[in-house]
Parts: C-alpha cells; sequence; structure tokens
C-alpha cells in the first residue's frame, strides 16, 4: 500500500469518526427539547363545532422557536400547522391572527404580516394602536400591530363583569383575554361575565379576524345598486362586488357578511330574496350571519358576502345607499375573547359545549413534547461515544487514524515482506 493512499484512507476514516460522533451528540433523540406534540382535538368534530359556532384558530407560537430571534419562521411554521390541520374560520381558511410578544419592533411585525397574519395581539407596545380604548378607531392597517386588551379578563376573581358591561356600553372593539389551563391546573371562568355576555350584551360576538376583515372591507369596495319596476311594485336590486383592485389590496380578508345601510324613504318592504331564496331576518342577532334587519321607521340594513346579489322588493321608488356601518349588523359595540396559548383545544373548550353564544378566537401552540425517559439521551451518546471509540482503538492496531503513533506502519511492513 502506498504512502499516499495510507494517509489518503486514515484521513477518510477520520472524517468519517468525527461525522458519526457529532451525527449522534446531534441526533433529535438527544435533542428532544425542540420536538413539540400536536393538538389531535384540531382534526375533530369538536374543532368543526367550534367553526360552527363562529369561533376562530390562531397562531400563539411554536415550540422550539423564539418570536424575538426569528418572527418570519415562528409565523410561516405556525401558520402551516394550523392550515394542515383546521380552517381559520367559517368565513375565511387562512389563519390571519397571532399573539406576539411586547418585545418586538416594527420590522419584524412587518416580517409575520408578510407571513399572513394581520391582527397581532395584545398590547404589543408599538406606537400604532387599534381599540385601547373606545375612541382608539383603526385608522391604517399598521394599528392592528398593536390590538388593545379591553374588558379585562373572562377570568374568575380577575375579571368582572361591571369591568365588561362598561366597556360594552362604551361602544367599539372590547378584547378580553383569558387562559384556560397553566401546566395542569385548570382556570375558572367568570360565570357572571359569561352571562352577561351570553344572555345581556348588545354587542356583535365576533373574533380578531372577523373584526379585522370586516374593518379592512370597508377601505375598498364597490357596489352595484339599481332599481326597475314590476307590475306595482319596484325592485331594488343591490350587490357589494368582488373586484380584482380590492382582492389586490387585502388579499387575506375574509369575505364575511358585511352590512350596508339603505334608506327605503316610506316604502313598504314586500320582500327580501338572495340567490339562496328568502333572507332571513337578523334582527337583534348577534352571531355573524347573511341576513337583514329592519325596524319601523330606520333604515333597511342588509348584511351579505361580497358577490351575493339582493333583490328588496319595495311598494315605492325612491332609496339611498347610506353607506357601511361600522360594526356588523349595526352594532355599536363588538366583544372578542382571545383564548391564550391554547395547548389541547378538548380540556380548554370542554366547559362550553353547552354554551353557544360565546366566541372565542383560539390562539394555538402545540404542546411541548413528553421525553418517556429523560435518561435515554445519554445513553445513546454513551453507547454512540463507546463504538467510536472501538473503531478507533481498532484502526490504532492497523496504524491508522488519528491514535496510529506510526501511520507508515503497513507500507514499512510492506517493505520488510
Amino acid at each position: 500500500m502506498s504512502e499516499q493512499y495510507s494517509s489518503y484512507f486514515a484521513r477518510s476514516l477520520t472524517v468519517l469518526i468525527v461525522f458519526l460522533l457529532f451525527s449522534i451528540i446531534s441526533s433529535p433523540t438527544v435533542m428532544a427539547q425542540s420536538n413539540w406534540d400536536e393538538d389531535g382535538w384540531l382534526k375533530t368534530s369538536l374543532a368543526q363545532e367550534r367553526l360552527e359556532n363562529g369561533d376562530e384558530f390562531g397562531c400563539y407560537g411554536m415550540e422550539g422557536i423564539s418570536w424575538k430571534a426569528d418572527p418570519g419562521a415562528v409565523a410561516l411554521e405556525c401558520r402551516e400547522y394550523i392550515e394542515k390541520r383546521i380552517n381559520a374560520n367559517r368565513w375565511g381558511e387562512n389563519p390571519i391572527s397571532t399573539f406576539t410578544p411586547d418585545s418586538l419592533t416594527q420590522y419584524q411585525h412587518s416580517i409575520i404580516a408578510a407571513n399572513g397574519f394581520m391582527i397581532h395581539g395584545d398590547n404589543t407596545d408599538l406606537e400604532d394602536t387599534a381599540w385601547h380604548s373606545s375612541n382608539d378607531t383603526p385608522t391604517d392597517m399598521l394599528d392592528w400591530y398593536n390590538l388593545g386588551r379591553r374588558g379585562g379578563s373572562l377570568e374568575q376573581i380577575i375579571g368582572s363583569k361591571e369591568q365588561v358591561e362598561n366597556a360594552v356600553n362604551e361602544g367599539g372593539l372590547v378584547n378580553l383575554y383569558w387562559i384556560g389551563r397553566v401546566n395542569e391546573a385548570t382556570i375558572r371562568h367568570d360565570k357572571d361575565i359569561e352571562q352577561y355576555i351570553s344572555d345581556e350584551a348588545e354587542a356583535w360576538l365576533t373574533t380578531w379576524g372577523q373584526a379585522w376583515s370586516y374593518w379592512s372591507a370597508s377601505k375598498c369596495y364597490q357596489l352595484d345598486h339599481s332599481m326597475t319596476q314590476v307590475g306595482g311594485d319596484y325592485v331594488l336590486s343591490f350587490e357589494s362586488l368582488v373586484t380584482e383592485q380590492c382582492s389586490n389590496i387585502n388579499p387575506q380578508r375574509w369575505n364575511l357578511p358585511l352590512t350596508w345601510s339603505l334608506d327605503i324613504q316610506d316604502s313598504s318592504i314586500i320582500s327580501i330574496i338572495d340567490s339562496s331564496g328568502v333572507m332571513e331576518n337578523i334582527t337583534k342577532m348577534r352571531h355573524t350571519s347573511e341576513g337583514y334587519s329592519h325596524i319601523e321607521g330606520q333604515y333597511l340594513h342588509l348584511s351579505i358576502i361580497n358577490g351575493n346579489t339582493v333583490n328588496i322588493t319595495l311598494s315605492g321608488n325612491e332609496y339611498d345607499i347610506m353607506g357601511m356601518t361600522e360594526f356588523w349588523n349595526n352594532h355599536t359595540a363588538a366583544i372578542t375573547i382571545a383564548a391564550h396559548e391554547t395547548t389541547d383545544l378538548f380540556k380548554w373548550s370542554k366547559r362550553f359545549v353547552d354554551q353557544d353564544n360565546l366566541v372565542f378566537t383560539w390562539l394555538v401552540i402545540p404542546r411541548p413534547a413528553e421525553s418517556k425517559s429523560p435518561w435515554m439521551p445519554f445513553v445513546a451518546f454513551t453507547v454512540g461515544a463507546g463504538v467510536v471509540i472501538t473503531m478507533l482503538l481498532v484502526l490504532k492496531k492497523e496504524g491508522l487514524g488519528p491514535l496510529a503513533k506510526n501511520k507508515n506502519y503497513l507500507d514499512s511492513r510492506g517493505e520488510s515482506e
């Protein structure tokens, strides 16, 4: 064996040994702390029932990835985690709401938005804000990177019915905080707050994503309306259009029902029909849906998704389109409940199985993986190191490897023969 070949062979073996040792040390078995377990309930009928109720699934974070170190990676991984398991909402498949810590810069928030998350909350300490008070009405997309917390908490003792009620009476978006469990301890919710929201609050019961989608629609829309006479009556045709221009401005927006105010003067309503048939009267309704509401002597309010044409048969031919209302179904206040750090949908939501009125924004995060045996990584390392050391000793006997004293041993032996 030539000296050149022997030296090359020894170097190759050395590189291989180092690679094996590094692979053992950095293998997923040893670095188990970066793993996570998914919430299997996101794929069940329970989650679908929450969707039908109007709930939303947003992001809280991902185990093993830091918002501060790499916000883009967290947003991307969390979005894929949700999309592979469930739709974000009945009105939109794509998740657009996420928790963010209060230590991120404006640039980092823009990276998160570039990954599809348009609502960042809550209380992120940025200069631009939305709904930190009843008068803190958002004017720009950047305002939603600092969504406020109003109304306190749904948690027992921490929250109070009076605080929530005062916030609702002031108007605007009321955003309650709630966390259902800390480790294995269940955090009880306040029954009085639950009852007030469920039975008494005159407000739109909604989610982060719905509230943003409704608001963003007010920034770009196009209408089509006309009046035709049919016999002795008049048919007003109305449609909020789907346009490429508006879709390009807000591609993440969900196509949820928007409420339009129509002044029909002194006309009587004979019928209201859309593409699905006779529209539902949703006067006093608080969950997002399509339909109409009308109180004698007041405006007619149509709540319809973009692209749905409505034909309103009236006794007269005078009308005026007054515009889009601030909140859905002409409510003056809206209530969201953000369930932070949701790791187990079943345990968090089972207490509300018989409660149809409360609507939640579930900010989900996979739970940390449980190591089957905490000493297994050390066993893996010990066994791997033992194998490597044994290989080195065997190579040493052959005059090869980093432990060999005479790397030309084989060549000298061949010359003597």
